[in-house]
């Protein structure tokens, strides 16, 4: 007898003879190593963004500006399948404590920058480990949880995701102020140890066959090539450049072909970077959908309604942050019950459905919102919207990985967080180019063009100095932009809602390869899995 047992739940190990709540116990010690992962990724952004005035103040560079983000999301976007397929092929483990390390190598570089531009090559680089901690977490935890189990860790989720938005921008102001922009990166480094320690000492998958596998270069490099064009195109249309500009549509252009060349290539090579079988899966195509859509919602909102609670409630920049908390806290309580209800009944069909209704309806009622809206109206209404986002959050993730065979549990969890990256990209460029058009077409036909004419988001400062009638003028600007965006994000939050009604209800799996257990297949099974016919 082994001196250690596989739990019966979980890649993990336990004492011998132990009982299942010893077994439950090590899969909390990995979950909760998995969370402070994703709390890495999630928290670095928020973080560094508060600490920019004073890195530029020190560094200089403040044309190059912009760059310290793009590269980051750049990098992040274009690694992320990248880094699902190499885990599919070669080992989770293994792999996921590279983009850790990586990651943290990012950090400590991007600490010690002298220059903007040593500074943007190394946040390019913290965001290439980055691509591979979100899909690591994701994918791992569908090797160690069945799905019929995996809903009782969506609230865990999603109040991680709450105390990175809220807690980011707060960490960020006090180290900064305290200790220097500089332990904005270095803050990684207790957090990143924590999370190495404990996935090398606990953390224990089988073993992969990886002999004379071939990994897709030209794929990943005409992928890379796509994601990298249409982030920029998304990044830069209406700001850098004219949406119409020469840059932009050679970009369009460039992204369109690299991601026409690179479906041809999947279709012939080996080891596809995302097996594009994947996709005949209908559930795996809708949640594909919805995922993107969700992604479009949520960051607009996040960006869009801190802008409204200063420019228009007369919030402190702060406070803006701390009154996300009605739609936050809503998406945390919402994912948790979703979760629960889930593991116990094995159903989740009504949960895209009812996410994208709520989702539909907190947007439509978030676009209502005018310069006499009462910050306790605009808290209901970001909480109905919080609702819709937990309901959607963590069960597409869910879905999408039942609906795939385990060996490409990497790459569909990657494809997964990329159409939400790809998502939020989109609707914060959409979004963007819509309020500001609005904001300033509004404050030329109120008399106030002038104050805009550089920008049409106004810092607390800058709004000081305003004449009353031009201040007030912007407050109507402000209303009228953030009208229009979140109508437009309502009519796409629609097809979201079309895509869910569409999901077929396929039972989750309640135990299965990556639960430590062998399936054996069903007279109505697939033959490669073991489970139920999945929705074709």
């Amino acid at each position: 007898m082994s001196d250690t047992v596989k739990t019966a739940g979980a890649g993990v190990e336990a004492p011998p003879g132990d009982s299942s709540g010893s077994r439950q116990r090590s899969v909390r010690v990995v979950i909760l190593a998995l969370m402070i992962t994703m709390l890495l990724a999630m928290l670095d952004n928020l973080i560094v963004g508060t600490a920019m005035p004073t890195i530029v103040g020190d560094l200089g560079g403040l044309a190059h500006l912009s760059w310290v983000v793009t590269a980051y999301t750049l990098a992040t976007a274009a690694s992320t399948p990248i880094w699902g397929k190499l885990g599919d092929m070669y080992g989770r483990k293994g792999i996921f404590l590279m983009s850790i390390v990586i990651f943290l190598i990012g950090s400590v570089l991007s600490g010690m920058a002298q220059d903007m531009g040593q500074l943007i090559g190394f946040r390019a680089v913290q965001g290439l480990g980055a691509g591979g901690l979100m899909v690591g977490v994701m994918a791992i935890i569908g090797d160690l949880v069945p799905p019929r189990e995996r809903g009782k860790y969506q609230g865990m989720m999603a109040g991680v995701m709450a105390i990175a938005m809220i807690g980011g921008p707060l960490v960020g102001g006090t180290i900064t102020d305290h200790l220097g922009w500089r332990w904005s990166f270095y803050i990684n480094l207790p957090l990143g140890a924590v999370a190495l320690a404990m996935v090398t000492t606990v953390l224990h998958l089988p073993k992969r066959e990886h002999a004379r596998k071939k990994v897709d270069y030209l794929g990943a490099a005409l992928l890379t090539v796509g994601i990298t064009a249409i982030v920029l195109v998304t990044t830069w249309g209406g700001t850098e450049y004219a949406w119409g500009s020469a840059m932009i549509m050679e970009l369009a252009a460039i992204g369109v072909v690299a991601l026409i060349g690179f479906v041809l290539v999947e279709t012939r090579a080996a080891e596809p970077i995302i097996p594009l079988h994947i996709f005949r899966n209908r559930n795996f195509t809708l949640m594909s959908v919805v995922g993107f859509m969700a992604g479009f919602v949520m960051f607009g909102a996040v960006l869009f309604l801190p802008l409204y609670q200063q420019a228009v409630q007369g919030a402190s920049a702060t406070n803006s942050g701390l009154l996300l908390l009605p739609m936050l806290l809503a998406m945390m309580f919402v994912s948790l019950i979703a979760g629960r209800v889930t593991t116990s009944t094995g159903k989740y069909k009504v949960f895209p459905i009812l996410g994208s209704a709520l989702m539909v309806t907190g947007l439509f009622l978030l676009s209502r919102m005018d310069t006499d809206t009462t910050r306790l109206t605009s808290g209901v209404y970001m909480a109905v919207l919080g609702a819709g986002m937990g309901f959607l959050m963590q069960i597409t993730m869910l879905v999408a990985q039942n609906s795939v065979e385990m060996k490409d549990m990497g790459v569909a969890s990657s494809a997964t967080t990329l159409f939400r990256t790809l998502g939020s990209s989109f609707g914060v460029a959409i979004m963007g180019a819509l309020f500001t058009g609005q904001v300033q077409d509004e404050m030329v036909a109120r008399g106030g063009g002038a104050a805009t004419a550089g920008s049409a988001q106004l810092d607390a400062a800058s709004l000081a100095k305003l004449p009353e009638a031009v201040h007030e003028a912007y407050r109507f600007a402000v209303s009228s932009g953030t009208h229009l965006a979140f109508l437009v994000a309502a009519s796409v939050g629609v097809i979201a809602l079309l895509a869910a009604v569409f999901v077929k209800e396929v039972p989750l799996r309640g135990t299965g390869p990556g639960a430590g257990q062998k399936e054996v297949p069903s007279r109505d099974a697939d033959p490669v899995v073991g489970r139920a016919p999945a929705a074709r």
